[in-house]
């Protein structure tokens, strides 16, 4: 937000805030004072939020990787199913740009407060180890380099984290890597979840999510796909002037 207003809620909140409030509950107020800007600010603010409203799958979330890999240059699959040297895997994305290829696993989650424990890499780097054993001997991957992925919308935990630096997984969380995490990804690319929209329902929102409309740039560039939900002129409008603010 403009730093004027930052100030001004700052000023709030500490004139208001007590020992022993929630953290919770300074956010709530906060995130009510920034609605009355008008502005992208507040929507911006309740981003953590809105992804934890993906829900109830994960595959909203992988949809929204997937977007973020292509912002890269990158071609992106989701929901694939590959033959490891073993067994047959699916990952949740496969990312291919030239004769690089990105295998990423997805673990959403639709509480903050969960982290993704080192029982997840571990499982992730074998998977990944099994799929480029076999397609380093098929003749279309041949001289093409793998990495293999670990993303969460939460938090990874310290033994994860120490893993995959040994281990060569790369990680993406919420904070991390430290100002390259995934909140700063979506800002940066503008990947803001449909979720934020404060001129549609919940209903709404999910009948898009199952359409697989995940991020506003898709309704933005594909107003068309409202058409199902029967908006009235008036409504149709502010979302789009809403949509327009956010994408613009």
């Amino acid at each position: 937000a403009k730093a004027d207003i930052i100030q001004k809620i700052v000023g709030v909140i500490e004139r208001w805030i007590q020992p022993g409030v929630t953290t919770k509950k300074i956010y709530t107020r906060a995130f009510s004072l920034l609605r009355q800007d008008k502005t992208t600010s507040s929507l911006r603010y309740r981003l953590k939020q809105a992804i934890l409203e993906l829900g109830p799958t994960g595959y909203p979330f992988e949809i929204l990787i997937g977007k973020l890999f292509q912002q890269t240059g990158f071609g992106a699959e989701v929901g694939v199913v590959v033959e490891g040297k073993c067994i047959t895997h699916e990952m949740d994305v496969i990312a291919t740009k030239s004769s690089i290829q990105h295998l990423a696993e997805c673990k959403y989650h639709k509480d903050q407060g969960k982290q993704v424990s080192i029982q997840v890499p571990l499982y992730v780097r074998s998977r990944v180890d099994d799929i480029i054993s076999k397609r380093q001997k098929m003749r279309e991957y041949q001289d093409f380099s793998f990495t293999g992925w670990v993303i969460t919308n939460t938090r990874f935990s310290s033994d994860s984290i120490q893993y995959s630096k040994c281990s060569g997984l790369k990680l993406l969380g919420w904070n991390y890597p430290p100002g390259e995490g995934l909140k700063e990804k979506i800002e940066k690319y503008k990947l803001y979840p449909i979720t934020l929209l404060r001129n549609l329902t919940n209903k709404e929102k999910q009948h898009l999510l199952k359409e697989d409309i995940v991020i506003c740039t898709q309704l933005f560039a594909h107003p068309q796909a409202l058409s199902v939900l029967d908006l009235s002129k008036a409504k149709h409008d502010k979302l789009m002037k809403e949509l327009n603010d956010i994408c613009g």
